[in-house]
């Protein structure tokens, strides 16, 4: 399947006047990178994704002859758009967590543009997902503010201001009452320590409120893992703002690098 070509019909679907706007996402994780086309004027994925693991170690190099690989099992040629699991400004890596660290200080679009000889939009791994649900899951009603927040072994966070990224929030690393907002309410904590929902839910709020506080958003979407049991703690939550689980699931972050590498709500 080869299209950078929006005049290509969806795969299975019958020709038509106004085909689907196509863009190709890689979401780079700590296990897996995995990617695919995405109709970018409903958020679908066009197709089956492919996912391979995250070679180890997860080497600048090395990762970028994995994307590589993703991408050419659907043939694809045309910009594309990579996640990665850290701050990115400008194509540069700023911080490694689940991957390793000679890729601080490197320039991941050049390395990855090279690999695939073609043109390659990096960004953080949150704000693709938040792109994503912001456009079409569980924020795509939504005007104003809307914050998104993964919660995992750590917090990630993403902002989106009328459908346009804020990138590179780092609202696991607030202070909230003395601690990191990731060290008081990310799941692993309540893993860790045993809490029930009704405990943690305490935590996550008093994280909520001090962003809140700041910036007043219209929305919370919470994503990661967690969202799943969204039922058994989001009703317990005493914040202001609404707070909803994340829709996309595991298409989120395919979907944002998609929206980043054709500019849609990144700009």
């Amino acid at each position: 399947m080869t299209s950078a070509d929006p005049t290509t019909a969806a795969p299975g679907s019958a020709a038509s006047d106004t085909p689907p706007r196509q863009g190709f996402g890689i979401d780079v994780g700590g296990s897996g990178i995995k990617g695919g086309i995405v109709d970018l004027d409903t958020g679908q994925l066009i197709g089956d994704r492919v996912k391979l693991p995250t070679p180890r170690p997860a080497t600048p190099s090395a990762v970028a002859k994995t994307i590589a690989a993703v991408v050419n099992e659907f043939g694809w040629s045309g910009p594309l758009g990579v996640t990665y699991p850290g701050v990115v400004t400008h194509g540069i890596v700023r911080t490694a967590a689940n991957v390793d660290k000679s890729w601080i200080g490197t320039n991941a679009r050049d390395i990855i543009s090279s690999e695939l000889n073609e043109q390659v939009v990096v960004l953080n791994d949150a704000d693709a997902a938040g792109l994503a649900e912001a456009r079409y899951g569980a924020g795509k009603d939504t005007t104003g503010v809307v914050v998104l927040l993964t919660f995992g072994t750590g917090i990630g966070s993403a902002v989106i201001h009328n459908g346009v990224l804020m990138p590179n929030t780092e609202f696991g690393h607030l202070e909230v009452g003395g601690k990191e907002a990731e060290h008081r309410a990310a799941s692993s904590v309540r893993d860790r320590r045993g809490w029930s929902y009704e405990k943690w839910a305490k935590q996550v709020t008093k994280v909520l409120v001090v962003i809140e506080n700041a910036m007043c958003p219209e929305l919370f979407i919470a994503g990661g893992g967690i969202r799943r049991n969204a039922d058994k703690w989001v009703p317990l939550l005493k914040n202001r703002t609404p707070v909803v689980a994340a829709t996309l699931e595991n298409s989120a972050g395919i979907v944002g690098a998609a929206m980043a590498a054709t500019r849609d709500g990144t700009h």
